[in-house]
Protein backbone atom coordinates (compact mmCIF):
# COMPACT_ATOMS: atom_id res chain seq x y z
CA UNK A 1 0.00 0.00 0.00
CA UNK A 2 1.11 3.55 -0.72
CA UNK A 3 0.60 6.56 1.55
CA UNK A 4 -0.50 9.97 0.27
CA UNK A 5 -1.64 13.20 1.90
CA UNK A 6 -4.50 15.40 0.72
CA UNK A 7 -3.71 18.96 -0.29
CA UNK A 8 -6.97 20.17 1.23
CA UNK A 9 -5.15 20.69 4.55
CA UNK A 10 -2.88 23.24 2.85
CA UNK A 11 -5.38 25.91 1.83
CA UNK A 12 -3.01 28.65 2.99
CA UNK A 13 -0.37 27.55 0.46
CA UNK A 14 -0.05 27.30 -3.31
CA UNK A 15 -0.23 23.85 -4.84
CA UNK A 16 3.46 24.03 -5.71
CA UNK A 17 4.42 24.80 -2.10
CA UNK A 18 2.04 22.08 -0.94
CA UNK A 19 3.65 19.49 -3.19
CA UNK A 20 7.05 20.44 -1.83
CA UNK A 21 5.93 20.23 1.80
CA UNK A 22 4.18 16.88 1.46
CA UNK A 23 7.20 15.39 -0.29
CA UNK A 24 9.56 16.72 2.39
CA UNK A 25 7.43 15.03 5.04
CA UNK A 26 8.10 11.67 3.40
CA UNK A 27 4.83 10.95 1.64
CA UNK A 28 5.08 9.42 -1.83
CA UNK A 29 1.71 10.64 -3.06
CA UNK A 30 -0.60 13.64 -2.97
CA UNK A 31 -4.33 14.02 -3.43
CA UNK A 32 -4.82 17.27 -5.32
CA UNK A 33 -7.80 19.43 -4.47
CA UNK A 34 -9.73 20.45 -7.60
CA UNK A 35 -10.74 23.67 -5.88
CA UNK A 36 -9.35 27.02 -4.83
CA UNK A 37 -6.54 27.73 -4.20
CA UNK A 38 -4.96 24.63 -5.73
CA UNK A 39 -6.51 23.40 -8.96
CA UNK A 40 -10.00 24.81 -9.61
CA UNK A 41 -10.53 23.35 -13.10
CA UNK A 42 -12.70 26.16 -14.46
CA UNK A 43 -9.90 28.68 -13.94
CA UNK A 44 -6.79 26.58 -14.41
CA UNK A 45 -4.57 27.76 -17.25
CA UNK A 46 -2.36 25.42 -19.25
CA UNK A 47 0.77 26.96 -17.75
CA UNK A 48 -0.56 26.23 -14.25
CA UNK A 49 -1.17 22.58 -15.17
CA UNK A 50 2.35 22.41 -16.54
CA UNK A 51 3.69 23.91 -13.31
CA UNK A 52 1.89 21.17 -11.32
CA UNK A 53 3.33 18.43 -13.53
CA UNK A 54 6.84 19.85 -13.26
CA UNK A 55 6.62 20.26 -9.51
CA UNK A 56 5.39 16.69 -9.06
CA UNK A 57 8.27 15.41 -11.17
CA UNK A 58 10.82 17.52 -9.31
CA UNK A 59 9.69 16.17 -5.93
CA UNK A 60 9.03 12.64 -7.20
CA UNK A 61 5.47 12.71 -5.96
CA UNK A 62 2.61 10.79 -7.57
CA UNK A 63 -1.05 11.78 -7.60
CA UNK A 64 -3.20 9.42 -5.55
CA UNK A 65 -6.49 11.08 -6.48
CA UNK A 66 -8.15 14.30 -7.58
CA UNK A 67 -10.55 15.57 -4.92
CA UNK A 68 -13.53 16.95 -6.86
CA UNK A 69 -15.81 16.65 -3.82
CA UNK A 70 -15.08 20.07 -2.34
CA UNK A 71 -16.30 23.23 -4.08
CA UNK A 72 -15.18 26.06 -1.83
CA UNK A 73 -14.84 28.26 -4.92
CA UNK A 74 -18.62 28.61 -5.11
CA UNK A 75 -18.74 29.85 -1.49
CA UNK A 76 -22.29 28.72 -0.78
CA UNK A 77 -23.21 30.21 2.62
CA UNK A 78 -25.09 27.08 3.75
CA UNK A 79 -21.96 24.91 3.86
CA UNK A 80 -18.45 25.41 2.62
CA UNK A 81 -18.25 22.61 0.05
CA UNK A 82 -21.39 20.42 -0.10
CA UNK A 83 -23.13 22.88 -2.39
CA UNK A 84 -23.84 22.93 -5.25
CA UNK A 85 -24.96 19.36 -4.67
CA UNK A 86 -25.95 16.74 -7.21
CA UNK A 87 -29.48 16.75 -5.83
CA UNK A 88 -30.11 20.48 -5.53
CA UNK A 89 -33.70 21.25 -6.59
CA UNK A 90 -32.47 24.01 -8.91
CA UNK A 91 -31.28 22.33 -12.13
CA UNK A 92 -29.15 25.34 -13.06
CA UNK A 93 -27.35 25.27 -9.72
CA UNK A 94 -26.68 21.53 -9.68
CA UNK A 95 -25.39 21.84 -13.25
CA UNK A 96 -22.41 23.66 -11.73
CA UNK A 97 -21.55 20.43 -9.89
CA UNK A 98 -21.99 18.34 -13.04
CA UNK A 99 -19.78 20.54 -15.21
CA UNK A 100 -17.17 20.82 -12.46
CA UNK A 101 -16.99 17.03 -12.34
CA UNK A 102 -16.45 16.82 -16.09
CA UNK A 103 -13.67 19.39 -15.87
CA UNK A 104 -12.08 17.51 -12.98
CA UNK A 105 -12.03 14.32 -15.07
CA UNK A 106 -10.24 16.17 -17.85
CA UNK A 107 -7.83 17.65 -15.29
CA UNK A 108 -7.04 14.16 -13.99
CA UNK A 109 -6.23 13.02 -17.51
CA UNK A 110 -4.03 16.06 -18.17
CA UNK A 111 -1.92 15.87 -15.03
CA UNK A 112 -1.71 12.10 -14.61
CA UNK A 113 -4.22 11.17 -11.91
CA UNK A 114 -5.95 7.77 -11.99
CA UNK A 115 -9.35 8.93 -10.76
CA UNK A 116 -11.42 11.63 -9.10
CA UNK A 117 -13.74 11.54 -6.10
CA UNK A 118 -17.15 13.17 -5.90
CA UNK A 119 -19.89 13.63 -3.34
CA UNK A 120 -22.54 10.89 -2.99
CA UNK A 121 -25.54 12.76 -4.28
CA UNK A 122 -26.12 15.71 -2.03
CA UNK A 123 -28.02 17.07 0.94
CA UNK A 124 -31.71 16.20 0.65
CA UNK A 125 -33.80 19.33 0.93
CA UNK A 126 -37.01 19.54 2.95
CA UNK A 127 -39.70 17.56 1.19
CA UNK A 128 -37.26 15.81 -1.15
CA UNK A 129 -37.51 12.02 -0.97
CA UNK A 130 -34.58 9.62 -1.25
CA UNK A 131 -36.11 8.20 -4.42
CA UNK A 132 -36.28 11.65 -6.01
CA UNK A 133 -32.75 12.46 -4.88
CA UNK A 134 -31.38 9.20 -6.29
CA UNK A 135 -33.13 9.79 -9.61
CA UNK A 136 -31.71 13.30 -9.93
CA UNK A 137 -28.23 12.12 -8.91
CA UNK A 138 -28.31 9.37 -11.53
CA UNK A 139 -29.50 11.71 -14.29
CA UNK A 140 -26.80 14.30 -13.48
CA UNK A 141 -24.00 11.78 -12.98
CA UNK A 142 -24.43 9.77 -16.17
CA UNK A 143 -23.04 12.48 -18.51
CA UNK A 144 -19.94 12.48 -16.28
CA UNK A 145 -19.74 8.68 -16.49
CA UNK A 146 -19.65 9.05 -20.28
CA UNK A 147 -16.70 11.45 -19.96
CA UNK A 148 -14.95 9.08 -17.56
CA UNK A 149 -15.35 6.25 -20.08
CA UNK A 150 -14.00 8.39 -22.90
CA UNK A 151 -10.96 9.46 -20.87
CA UNK A 152 -10.49 6.14 -19.03
CA UNK A 153 -10.41 7.96 -15.70
CA UNK A 154 -12.09 6.56 -12.60
CA UNK A 155 -15.08 8.33 -11.07
CA UNK A 156 -15.33 7.41 -7.39
CA UNK A 157 -18.33 8.01 -5.16
CA UNK A 158 -17.53 8.80 -1.53
CA UNK A 159 -20.29 8.06 1.01
CA UNK A 160 -20.65 10.96 3.44
CA UNK A 161 -22.65 11.40 6.65
CA UNK A 162 -25.82 13.47 6.15
CA UNK A 163 -25.79 13.23 2.34
CA UNK A 164 -27.87 11.04 0.01
CA UNK A 165 -25.52 8.05 0.24
CA UNK A 166 -24.22 7.62 3.78
CA UNK A 167 -23.99 3.85 4.04
CA UNK A 168 -22.51 1.09 1.96
CA UNK A 169 -25.83 -0.61 1.21
CA UNK A 170 -27.05 2.70 -0.22
CA UNK A 171 -23.90 2.92 -2.33
CA UNK A 172 -24.38 -0.62 -3.64
CA UNK A 173 -28.02 0.03 -4.48
CA UNK A 174 -27.11 3.14 -6.46
CA UNK A 175 -24.02 1.64 -8.09
CA UNK A 176 -26.13 -1.29 -9.26
CA UNK A 177 -27.85 1.06 -11.71
CA UNK A 178 -24.60 2.08 -13.43
CA UNK A 179 -23.00 -0.16 -16.03
CA UNK A 180 -19.42 1.09 -15.87
CA UNK A 181 -16.27 -0.42 -14.41
CA UNK A 182 -14.86 3.10 -14.01
CA UNK A 183 -17.40 4.04 -11.34
CA UNK A 184 -16.17 2.82 -7.97
CA UNK A 185 -15.97 3.48 -4.27
CA UNK A 186 -13.79 5.87 -2.32
CA UNK A 187 -13.82 4.18 1.08
CA UNK A 188 -13.46 6.87 3.75
CA UNK A 189 -12.90 4.98 6.99
CA UNK A 190 -13.92 7.95 9.13
CA UNK A 191 -17.20 8.43 7.31
CA UNK A 192 -17.97 4.73 7.71
CA UNK A 193 -17.25 4.93 11.44
CA UNK A 194 -19.51 7.98 11.80
CA UNK A 195 -22.55 6.05 10.54
CA UNK A 196 -21.85 2.99 12.67
CA UNK A 197 -20.13 0.90 10.00
CA UNK A 198 -16.81 0.05 11.64
CA UNK A 199 -14.24 -0.02 8.82
CA UNK A 200 -12.52 -3.28 9.78
CA UNK A 201 -15.86 -5.04 9.32
CA UNK A 202 -16.74 -3.38 6.01
CA UNK A 203 -13.35 -3.42 4.26
CA UNK A 204 -13.71 -7.07 3.13
CA UNK A 205 -17.37 -6.61 2.20
CA UNK A 206 -16.59 -3.65 -0.04
CA UNK A 207 -13.24 -4.86 -1.39
CA UNK A 208 -14.49 -5.48 -4.94
CA UNK A 209 -15.82 -1.91 -5.11
CA UNK A 210 -13.00 -0.05 -3.35
CA UNK A 211 -10.56 1.80 -5.58
CA UNK A 212 -9.07 4.26 -3.06
CA UNK A 213 -9.08 4.88 0.69
CA UNK A 214 -9.30 8.02 2.79
CA UNK A 215 -7.84 7.77 6.29
CA UNK A 216 -8.59 9.98 9.28
CA UNK A 217 -9.64 9.31 12.85
CA UNK A 218 -13.03 10.03 14.47
CA UNK A 219 -13.90 10.48 18.15
CA UNK A 220 -15.83 7.77 20.00
CA UNK A 221 -18.91 10.04 19.76
CA UNK A 222 -18.88 9.25 16.01
CA UNK A 223 -19.35 12.96 15.27
CA UNK A 224 -18.07 13.81 11.79
CA UNK A 225 -14.91 15.72 12.63
CA UNK A 226 -11.66 14.58 11.03
CA UNK A 227 -8.90 13.90 13.56
CA UNK A 228 -5.24 12.94 13.22
CA UNK A 229 -4.94 9.13 13.25
CA UNK A 230 -4.45 8.03 16.83
CA UNK A 231 -6.53 10.88 18.29
CA UNK A 232 -9.86 9.09 18.03
CA UNK A 233 -11.51 5.70 18.41
CA UNK A 234 -10.96 3.95 15.07
CA UNK A 235 -9.11 0.64 15.34
CA UNK A 236 -6.36 1.30 12.79
CA UNK A 237 -4.55 -1.97 13.43
CA UNK A 238 -7.68 -3.98 12.66
CA UNK A 239 -8.55 -1.78 9.68
CA UNK A 240 -5.08 -1.99 8.13
CA UNK A 241 -5.00 -5.75 8.68
CA UNK A 242 -8.38 -6.08 6.98
CA UNK A 243 -7.18 -4.02 4.00
CA UNK A 244 -4.01 -6.08 3.74
CA UNK A 245 -6.02 -9.30 3.73
CA UNK A 246 -8.00 -8.11 0.70
CA UNK A 247 -4.77 -7.80 -1.31
CA UNK A 248 -5.24 -4.07 -1.86
CA UNK A 249 -1.96 -2.43 -2.93
CA UNK A 250 -3.16 1.02 -3.98
CA UNK A 251 -3.22 4.46 -2.37
CA UNK A 252 -4.30 5.37 1.14
CA UNK A 253 -4.73 9.14 1.35
CA UNK A 254 -4.71 10.88 4.73
CA UNK A 255 -7.35 13.63 4.71
CA UNK A 256 -7.01 16.20 7.49
CA UNK A 257 -8.57 19.39 6.11
CA UNK A 258 -9.52 20.77 9.57
CA UNK A 259 -5.81 21.27 10.32
CA UNK A 260 -5.19 24.13 7.90
CA UNK A 261 -3.56 26.27 10.62
CA UNK A 262 -0.77 23.73 11.12
CA UNK A 263 -0.88 21.12 8.37
CA UNK A 264 2.81 20.16 8.58
CA UNK A 265 2.54 18.93 12.15
CA UNK A 266 -0.71 17.08 11.41
CA UNK A 267 0.78 15.39 8.35
CA UNK A 268 3.97 14.50 10.19
CA UNK A 269 2.14 13.01 13.18
CA UNK A 270 -0.23 11.07 10.93
CA UNK A 271 2.64 9.58 8.98
CA UNK A 272 4.51 8.53 12.12
CA UNK A 273 1.41 6.91 13.60
CA UNK A 274 0.47 5.08 10.40
CA UNK A 275 4.04 3.92 9.77
CA UNK A 276 3.99 2.33 13.22
CA UNK A 277 0.56 0.82 12.54
CA UNK A 278 1.75 -0.65 9.23
CA UNK A 279 4.82 -2.12 10.89
CA UNK A 280 2.72 -3.61 13.69
CA UNK A 281 0.63 -5.31 11.08
CA UNK A 282 3.67 -6.36 9.07
CA UNK A 283 2.23 -4.35 6.20
CA UNK A 284 4.52 -2.63 3.74
CA UNK A 285 3.78 0.96 2.75
CA UNK A 286 5.64 3.73 1.01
Amino acid sequence: MKLAFSSNAYLHFSIEDTISKIAELGYTGIEILADVPHAWPAGLLDQHKQSIRQCLEKHRLEISNINAFMMNAVADPRQAYWHPGWTDPDPHYRAIRREHTKRALHLAKEIGAPHITTEPGGFLMEGQTREEGARIFYDELMPCVEVAEQLEIGLLIEPEPELLIERFDQYLEFKGRIDSDLVGLNFDIGHAYCVGEDPQEWVPRMATQTVHYHFEDIASSRIHQHLIPGHGAIDFHATITAIEETGYDGWITVELYPYIDNPDDAAREAKTFLADAFRAGNTGSD
